[in-house]
């Protein structure tokens, strides 16, 4: 509970499923598995809802190798999010920690399909919510899956846990001079052309005022707990600080 008596406000995760691959760059690595269940349980007993969205990037990226048209590398990414998705409902379950997997691409015997009003009882029922499956569309990345998602739950902070701490000028990697960004208007980010988080998403979070914090999680997972308690302290604010909705 917060200071004035209210539930602490929910946050949604958007993870990359790079960061599931650790240094193997590909498939899932068992450490990192194991200790993100550890961070994600203390999370969730912390009390403050919670839902993670997975990439799938770990499995396969078709549009990078230039195999396959559009909507069939979409399907197969849409595939990767949901073996990211049972991977992480499984080690969670392992820790003890009640969640509950839906996914946009509704596989019988695998994997509900993504319903907001059962997802938003399991989620105020302290239950961490799994959403893969991306939207289901072609054409649109997991970032605005996961502007949807925590819309559709009532989140009150979207947070993409990437490569990079944080928002900057340019690619960092490209530019070691680029500027970063504590916090950043959704305007500026829009008007500025800015990648590190879909511009789809970014609208869509500009539309209802949710604002979106990006760090750091590659280098330790920790950082999770990190943004969650100081968002521009350990990444950079898009849309304004606005934690304590």
């Amino acid at each position: 509970m917060t200071a004035d008596g209210d539930p602490p406000a929910g946050v949604l995760l958007k993870l990359s499923g790079e960061v599931l691959s650790g240094d193997g760059g590909t498939g899932l690595d068992p450490a990192v598995l194991q200790s993100l269940a550890g961070v994600l349980s203390r999370v969730s007993e912390s009390g403050r809802p919670l839902a993670v969205v997975p990439g799938g990037g770990n499995f396969f990226r078709g549009r990078e190798r230039g195999l396959l048209d559009r909507v069939a590398a979409d399907r197969i990414g849409m595939m990767g999010t949901l073996m990211n998705g049972l991977a992480l409902e499984s080690v969670l379950r392992a820790s003890g920690v009640p969640c509950l997997l839906t996914s946009a691409v509704a596989i019988p015997g695998i994997a509900t399909g993504w319903d907001p009003v059962e997802s938003r009882a399991a989620w105020r029922d302290g239950r961490v919510v799994i959403c893969a499956g991306g939207t289901g569309n072609p054409y649109l990345t997991t970032d605005t899956a996961a502007a949807l998602r925590a819309l559709q739950l009532g989140a009150g902070l979207l947070m993409k846990g990437t490569k990079v701490d944080g928002v900057y000028s340019e690619d960092p990697t490209a530019n070691p001079g680029a500027e970063r960004f504590e916090s950043i208007s959704f305007e500026d980010y829009l008007r500025m052309g800015l990648g590190v988080m879909d511009t789809t998403a970014v609208a869509l979070c500009r539309q209802e005022g949710l604002p979106i914090v990006v760090f750091d999680i590659v280098s330790s997972l920790d950082n999770i707990e990190r943004a969650m308690a100081d968002p521009e302290g350990t990444g950079s604010m898009i849309g304004g600080n606005r934690s304590d909705r």
